[in-house]
């Protein structure tokens, strides 16, 4: 069950990884918040772009680096960690991307960030 969960966490991350690159970047770009670009050099679309190749990356790196696969989910659960803020800056300006056009479909998601953290430590345990 745990390496199908890898597996399905794996697919699912590189993905979202090709989605920031490709098909959705205009839809991430309105979740990054304003005070991101403006402590770092970067533009809204080179946080998408570096975010997307950082999922695409960690989704690999589960399935191609089997023994380093409790490292990789720790990682994971940090990057899923790291990006609440962009899901929390956009229930807070209730931006409506990804078809998160209502409070209650905004907050829902905020409240499934922490599965995805128990998800990346939990199927990366022995």
């Amino acid at each position: 069950m745990k390496t199908f969960a890898r597996w399905l966490l794996a697919a699912g991350m590189m993905f979202a990884g090709l989605s920031h690159l490709f098909w959705a970047r205009r839809e991430f770009q309105a979740q990054v918040p304003d005070l991101v670009t403006d402590v770092l050099p970067i533009d809204k679309d080179g946080v998408v772009v570096a975010s997307g190749a950082v999922e695409i990356m960690l989704g690999a790196a589960l399935i191609v680096l089997p023994t380093e696969r409790r490292r990789v989910g720790s990682l994971l659960a940090a990057f899923f960690i790291a990006i609440f803020p962009g899901n929390l800056a956009q229930a807070m300006d209730r931006r409506p991307a990804f078809g998160l056009d209502s409070d209650a479909a905004r907050l829902t998601r905020l409240l499934f960030q922490p599965l995805l953290v128990a998800w990346a430590l939990l199927a990366t345990r022995d």
